[in-house]
């Protein structure tokens, strides 16, 4: 990210608003000093949430990516986002909506997708879902989701869908990384999204009123074929690289007791 562009681009927005750093400061819960930094585009102290937040009190949206080779590294995680769309899917269709996937808008300048865009003809409710492989901004999430549902009557209406609620539904995939983050932000999710697990299951069959829900899904769950679930994001060594690594400790203990030499000083950290 270019860090001077960026404060450019931020300040001129701020401006144009006719909002003080002081101002956004307050909305986006940031001190002053911090707000000031960003307007002079001197970002590499600052957090990727308190970026997000300090736009978020302008309207505007920050996107960071992560490239590799010039490519984005969307594709590593496609796999598991289609699947549990898939696992999505299948289930409100059985249980009666009508669901359509990737609905994309641009509507009064905002733009984007929603991964699954549900209606229940029976009951007129009206389902926002995002799915996420894992939660990387917690801040970001509920932002972006609260975004869609605050335009999802306009993009109903396109499709013919007269709804009297509006919900909206965050499923994860149920990876321990994703629930210690939840956990840490437990206030704060449950401010956004307080009903969890069996209460969402049992709104989707038999919605009545609005809901804001927060489901972890197993990619092995019984709506699909078994798959391999996630679990633990760790990096662990091949065996044959832990194996090299301790016939190498074990010479260099060999070498160092019979030369008289400190181990310690030998080990292979």
């Amino acid at each position: 990210m270019d860090g001077l562009r960026f404060g450019r681009q931020f300040r001129a927005l701020r401006i144009r608003l006719e909002r003080r750093q002081s101002d956004v400061a307050t909305d986006a819960r940031l001190s002053r000093s911090q707000i000031s930094s960003i307007d002079r585009g001197r970002i590499d102290g600052v957090t990727v949430g308190a970026l997000v937040r300090a736009a978020a009190a302008l309207g505007a949206d920050v996107d960071v990516r992560l490239r590799w080779r010039g490519e984005h590294l969307d594709r590593l995680i496609d796999e598991s986002h289609a699947q549990i769309v898939e696992l999505i899917v299948r289930r409100l269709r059985r249980l009666g909506w009508t669901v359509e996937v990737e609905v994309s808008f641009s509507i009064w300048g905002e733009r984007g997708s929603i991964d699954v865009f549900a209606f229940h003809p029976g009951a007129l409710a009206l389902l926002v879902v995002e799915v996420k492989s894992v939660i990387a901004d917690s801040q970001a999430t509920i932002h972006g989701l609260d975004r869609k549902v605050r335009l999802a009557l306009e993009i109903a209406q396109g499709r013919g869908w007269q709804a009297r609620s509006v919900s909206r539904l965050l499923v994860v995939a149920a990876s321990a990384t994703s629930r210690r983050r939840v956990a840490r932000l437990a206030t704060t999710w449950d401010a956004a999204l307080p009903a969890r697990g069996a209460a969402v299951r049992r709104w989707l069959g038999a919605p009545d009123g609005s809901i804001a829900g927060l489901l972890f899904v197993s990619n092995d769950s019984q709506d699909g074929p078994r798959r391999r679930s996630i679990g633990r994001e760790r990096v662990r060594r091949r065996k044959r690289d832990q194996m090299t690594a301790r016939k190498a400790n074990e010479s260099t203990s060999r070498i160092a007791g019979r030369d008289g030499v400190d181990t310690a000083a030998l080990a292979v950290e």
